[in-house]
Order: C-alpha cells, then structure tokens, then sequence
C-alpha cells in the first residue's frame, strides 16, 4: 500500500498576508489559482463554491501546504484563537535549522510567541509555537545534534 500526505489546508482571509508569511518561513510557491463550480463543492460538500488557494511546498519538496480563501460560500466558524487543548486542527510544525533567526524574521510578519520562551527539550529540540498570520499556531522545532 501507498500513502504519501499530499498537503495540509489552512483557510485564512487575507491570502497575500498568508503567502508572505510562509515564503519567509522557508516554503515555496507553487502556484495560486481559482477553484469555483459546482464540480469543487462535490468534493467539499459545500454546493456551488469560489475559493482562492495557494500552494506552497518545503524546500525538500515532501510536504505541502495549501491556503485557501473562500468568496463562496462565506466561513461560518474561526477557531484561530482556540487554546492549544482544544479539539480538532492543532496546529502545523516545522522543523528549522535556526529558531532564533527564524523568529526574527516572523516577526517582520506579526509572529509572536504563544509563551514568553522558546523551551529546550533534553538535547534534542528547541521548540517553541507561535501565533502567525491571522492568529494560525504554529510550531517551530530545531533539532540539536
């Protein structure tokens, strides 16, 4: 059997923030395009449906991440303040080769720390989450070897 993780999808509203904030994080851009008609709303469950995505992948080009930003229909729900024991989506992680630099460039973009501090777990990581674009969590691990 085969299984590869294709993408994971964030809907966010302001899409060139989004963009801007994950290119500066390290991902590239594959493309943007409109995805409207009723053939997308079969797969969403959502009826007749407009959305503007982007792609982006890692460096590596083993993972993807897709943004999304819905004209039709409207977002009924926003779990971007949800604290980090709520159920449902969590959080993405991403492993960097320099926390320290890459929150300072984040915070060119409005990251900032979920706690005061950025932890070190064992010799292993330094982990820390922040709060992106549009108040998304996300994690930030360096491994330490």
């Amino acid at each position: 059997m085969t299984l590869r993780l294709d993408n994971v999808g964030i809907v966010v509203e302001n899409l060139d923030a989004a963009v801007e904030f994950f290119v500066e994080l390290g991902l590239e851009l594959e493309g943007r395009a409109m995805v409207e008609g009723k053939w997308a709303g079969r797969v969403t469950g959502l009826g007749d449906q407009r959305v503007e995505i982007a792609m982006l992948r890692t460096p590596d080009g083993n993972g993807r991440l897709e943004l999304s930003r819905f004209l039709e229909p409207k977002v009924v729900a926003d779990h971007r303040k949800a604290p980090v024991n709520a159920l449902g989506y969590l959080r993405t992680m991403f492993t960097v080769d320099n926390i320290d630099d890459t929150l300072s460039r984040l915070s060119e973009h409005g990251a900032q720390l979920v706690s005061s501090e950025v932890v070190q777990y064992e010799d292993v990581y330094r982990l820390c989450y922040i709060r992106g674009p549009e108040g998304l969590l996300i994690g930030l691990a360096q491994e330490l070897n």
